[in-house]
C-alpha cells in the first residue's frame, strides 16, 4: 500500500545511514535506502566506480531511480527480497520497508554480475536507458565488477531483511517514544495549570461567591480539562482554558456585590460554553433576555448556582440530556428571570426540603457525589432575601421526569437609565 507519508517521518536519515553503512561494510556490496518512488534517501554506500559513472549522466541516474523504485514495489508486493537486473544489466536486489502496512521505500543492494546461467531467471525492471558500451571508460569500470554466486547474493539478500525489519522497529519505537514524550509534556503543562488554577482557587475560595456559593464547578472544570488535553487535540484544549480563563477572571475581579445583568449573562454563556465541552449535545441553551434589562443590577453570582444545579441535577443524571433556558421579562414592577430545564425533575421530598429553605443531603450517585442539592439554591434565596426582601425569594416548580423551573425576582427600580 502507498503511503500518505514519508520514511523520513518514520526514522531520522543519519541512523538511515548508519544502519546502511554498518551492512555495507558487513557484506562489502553497494547499499542506498530509497523512498517509495525509488529517490535515494541515503548516500550510496560502497558505490561501485561504474554505477557512479553512469548516475553521473542525467538519463542514466533517471533510470536508475525507476529501476530501484520498480524494484522495491515488487519486493513490496511480495513481501520479501527481490532479486532482478537493473536498467544496465547488473544485478540488484530489494527487500521493502513497510511500516503498518505502507510501503516507504526499499533497502536496495547490488551492484555485481552473476553467473551466466543465473541471469535469464531474473526479470529487467528497466530497459536500457544509455549507449554506455561505447565509451571505453564505461567498459573498464563495468569489466572491473565483482561475479558472485547466485547463492550469496540471496543469503545477502535474506541478511538484508533482517535489517529493514529493524528499521521497522526503531521506527516504530522512535514514533512510541515521541508519543509519549509529547503525552508527558502535555499531562505536564496540564498539571501546571491545574496547580495554579487550585492555588487561585484557594486564595479566592471566600470572595469567589461571596455566601459559601458552590466552587464544585471549579474542580469539574479542572478535571475537564484534563481529560481533554488526553484525548483531544491542543487547538481545542487552548480554547478551552481561554473560556476558563475567562471564568476566573470574572469570579476574581468581580469583588463588588452588585453586578449588572449583561455582564452576568456573559459570564453565564462562557460558563455554558464550558460544560459543553464536557456534555457535548446532550447539553443545549438558550438565553432569551432583551438589551434594555441588561443594565439591572442583581447580587454577583446570582445565576451561575442556578445553572450549575439544573446541569448537575437536571441534565446530567438523563441519558439524552436536554436544554436549559434562561428567559428575563417586566412584569409591572419587577423583573423574571426565569432558569429552566427538561431534565428529571427534582423529586417530592427533596423539592419540599428546598421550599422550605432547607439543604438537601447529596444521594448516594455518582452523579450526585460532591454536589449537595440546594446548597447553591440556599445561598443565591439568602442573598436575595437580604437585598430585596422577602417577598424576593426564590419561586421553584418541579415536576419529576420533567423538568424544574426556577425563578428570580429583581426589583424593576435598579435598572440604570
Amino acid at each position: 500500500m502507498a503511503s500518505h507519508f514519508h520514511i523520513k517521518d518514520v526514522i531520522d536519515v543519519d541512523v538511515l545511514q548508519k544502519i546502511q553503512d554498518e551492512f555495507a561494510t558487513a557484506t562489502g556490496f553497494a547499499v542506498i535506502i530509497v523512498d517509495a518512488m525509488g529517490r535515494p534517501v541515503t548516500k550510496h554506500s560502497n558505490c561501485s566506480d561504474f554505477c557512479s559513472l553512469i548516475r553521473k549522466e542525467k538519463k542514466g541516474k533517471c533510470f536508475c531511480e525507476i529501476s530501484d523504485s520498480r524494484g522495491g514495489l515488487k519486493a513490496s508486493r511480495t513481501g520479501k527480497p527481490y532479486i532482478y537486473r537493473c536498467h544496465t544489466g547488473l544485478v540488484d536486489f530489494a527487500s521493502p520497508i513497510v511500516y503498518q502496512g505502507h510501503y516507504l521505500g526499499a533497502m536496495m543492494a547490488g551492484q555485481v554480475l552473476v553467473e551466466e546461467e543465473h541471469l535469464e531467471n531474473l526479470e529487467i525492471v528497466c530497459e536500457e536507458s544509455i549507449d554506455w558500451k561505447k565509451n571505453q571508460h564505461f567498459l573498464d569500470a563495468y569489466n572491473d565488477l565483482p561475479v558472485l554466486s547466485f547463492e550469496k547474493i540471496k543469503a545477502v539478500g535474506e541478511t538484508m531483511s533482517l535489517f529493514c525489519n529493524y528499521i521497522v522497529e526503531k521506527g516504530i519505537t522512535n514514533k512510541v517514544q515521541k508519543e509519549l514524550h509529547e503525552k508527558d509534556m502535555k499531562l505536564a503543562e496540564t498539571k501546571q495549570k491545574q496547580l495554579e488554577l487550585e492555588n487561585a482557587l484557594k486564595e479566592t475560595k471566600l470572595k469567589v461567591l461571596q455566601a459559601q456559593i458552590n466552587p464544585h464547578f471549579l474542580f469539574n472544570a479542572l478535571n475537564t480539562i484534563s481529560s481533554l488535553c488526553i484525548i483531544e487535540k491542543a487547538s481545542k484544549t487552548q480554547e478551552v482554558v481561554y473560556i476558563l480563563s475567562d471564568i476566573l477572571r470574572y469570579t476574581l475581579r468581580k469583588t463588588s456585590k452588585m453586578v449588572s445583568l449583561g455582564e452576568e449573562l456573559k459570564y453565564i454563556e462562557r460558563y455554558l460554553q464550558f460544560q459543553k465541552t464536557r456534555f457535548h449535545s446532550r447539553l443545549n441553551y438558550k438565553i432569551f433576555i432583551s438589551k434594555e434589562l441588561e443594565t439591572i443590577e442583581i447580587p454577583f453570582m446570582t445565576l451561575q448556582p442556578l445553572v450549575e444545579n439544573a446541569i448537575i441535577h437536571g441534565l446530567e443524571p438523563k441519558e439524552e440530556g436536554g436544554i436549559i433556558t434562561i428567559i428575563g421579562y417586566p412584569l409591572k414592577k419587577d423583573v423574571l428571570i426565569t432558569i429552566e430545564d427538561n431534565g428529571v425533575g427534582i423529586p417530592p421530598n427533596k423539592l419540599k426540603l428546598l421550599l422550605n429553605n432547607k439543604e438537601v443531603p447529596p444521594a448516594n450517585s455518582i452523579n450526585d457525589a460532591g454536589h449537595t442539592t440546594g446548597l447553591g439554591i440556599h445561598n443565591v434565596n439568602d442573598r436575595l432575601v437580604h437585598y430585596y426582601g422577602q417577598d424576593y425569594s426564590l419561586k421553584i416548580s418541579s415536576i419529576s421526569n420533567s423538568g424544574t423551573r426556577i425563578t428570580v425576582t429583581i426589583p424593576s427600580n435598579l435598572i440604570k437609565e
